[in-house]
C-alpha cells in the first residue's frame, strides 16, 4: 500500500488487516506513536550532550558546553529545534518527505558509531575484546550497506540535503578547531615575557560642557597625568563659550579643539586618535565616552548614539581602549 497525504501506510497496512476501529489497529497506531516520540525525545536528550562533548574537543563553540538552570545544555536544545522548526516548515510538515533524510541520518550515526566502538576496543585491548570489535564491525558492516542502499535509492527523494550537509558540517568543523587552536597559541603564557609599564594617553571628546562631562574627569585623571578633552570645533561661537567654562570645570585635563572644515565630526576625532596612536604605539590610547542614560527605555529614541558610532570605529583597533562612563538621569 503506498501512503496517501492523509493515511500513513501503517494505518492503511492495519486497517486492511485487523479492520478499522479494532483494538489491534489502535494499537498499531498506539505503538507507532511511542515509537516516533521517543525517536523525537532521543534527539533532544541526546544531541545537546553530544553537541557539548564535541564543542569541548574544539570543534563546535563553547557555547554548547554551557548548562541552563535546569541543568540541561539549553543552547543544544535552542539550535535544535530551530534546525526542526526549518525542516518542518520548508517541506510543510510532510513526514514522507523528511522521511529519506531522517533514513540517511540514522544510518550515519549507526554505521559511525559501530565503526568508532571497533577503534576503541582495538586501542583498549580489554578481555574479550575481540569478540566485542568483531560484534561492532559486524553491525558497522550491515548499516553501512543499508546506508549504501538508502542513499543510492533515495537521493532524488531528498536525501541529497543531507549529503550535501555532511561536508560543510565537517568544514565547519574544522574551521572552528583551526580558530581555537589559533587563539590559544596567542593567548599562552609559554615564553612570555611581561611589557614594561606603558603611557596612557586618556582622550575624552566632548560635545559641550555639562554634568556628565565634568564627573567623568576625575575617572580620566585617575588613569593617567595625560589627560585630553578633544572638542570638534563646528561653531567659533560655541567654541569660544566651551574654551571660558573650560577654565573652571576642565581641571587639569586639556582642551584640544580640531577644526573641521566639512562640518564634520567623526572624522577629525578618528584622525586625532590616530595621530595620537602613531606618535605612541606601543602605548595604550583610553578613550573615555561621557553618557547620560535616560530613566526610560524609550527616551534613547530622543538623543544621538554618537558614542555608539565611536565604540564601532575604535573596536578593530589595538592599544585602544573605549571605556564609558554612565550619567543616570532622573525620572
Amino acid at each position: 500500500m503506498i501512503p496517501t497525504t492523509t493515511e500513513s501506510g501503517v494505518s492503511q497496512l492495519g486497517r486492511a488487516i485487523f479492520g478499522t476501529g479494532t483494538m489491534a489497529y489502535y494499537l498499531i497506531q498506539a505503538a507507532t506513536t511511542l515509537i516516533l516520540v521517543l525517536a523525537a525525545n532521543t534527539a533532544y536528550a541526546d544531541f545537546p550532550r553530544l553537541a557539548s562533548i564535541v564543542s569541548r574537543d574544539g570543534y563546535l563553540p563553547r557555547q554548547f558546553m554551557n548548562q541552563g538552570d535546569r541543568l540541561a545544555f539549553s543552547n543544544g536544545i535552542l539550535v535544535l529545534s530551530t534546525f526542526a522548526a526549518i525542516l518542518i516548515v520548508a517541506f510543510r510538515g510532510d513526514t514522507q518527505s523528511l522521511l529519506p533524510l531522517y533514513m540517511i541520518g540514522v544510518f550515519i550515526s549507526f554505521t559511525l558509531s559501530q565503526a568508532g566502538m571497533v577503534i576503541h576496543w582495538r586501542r583498549t585491548q580489554t578481555p574479550g575484546w575481540r569478540s566485542s570489535a568483531a560484534i561492532n564491525g559486524f553491525g558497522a558492516i550491515v548499516t553501512g550497506i543499508v546506508l549504501i542502499i538508502v542513499t543510492v535509492t533515495k537521493t532524488l527523494e531528498g536525501a541529497w540535503i543531507v549529503l550535501l550537509l555532511i561536508p560543510l558540517i565537517v568544514t565547519v568543523f574544522k574551521a572552528t578547531r583551526r580558530h581555537y587552536l589559533h587563539v590559544a597559541a596567542q593567548l599562552t603564557l609559554k615564553g612570555y615575557a611581561p611589557p614594561a609599564r606603558r603611557h596612557n594617553t586618556v582622550l575624552i571628546p566632548i560635545g559641550g560642557i555639562q554634568r556628565a562631562v565634568v564627573e567623568a574627569l576625575p575617572y580620566a585623571e585617575s588613569l593617567s597625568d595625560d589627560v585630553r578633552a578633544i572638542y570638534v570645533d563646528t561653531d567659533p561661537t560655541a567654541t569660544a563659550q566651551i574654551q571660558r567654562e573650560w577654565q573652571t570645570w576642565g581641571g587639569s585635563a586639556q582642551l584640544i579643539v580640531l577644526p573641521s572644515p566639512f562640518q564634520s565630526l567623526m572624522e577629525p576625532l578618528l584622525e586625532y586618535i590616530g595621530q595620537v596612536e602613531e606618535d605612541r604605539p606601543d602605548d595604550y590610547v583610553t578613550i573615555i565616552l561621557p553618557e547620560f542614560v535616560p530613566a526610560r527605555w524609550w527616551q534613547h529614541l530622543l538623543h544621538n548614539q554618537r558614542a555608539l558610532l565611536i565604540k564601532g570605529a575604535l573596536l578593530f583597533r589595538p592599544n585602544t581602549v573605549v571605556t564609558s562612563v554612565p550619567f543616570h538621569l532622573t525620572k
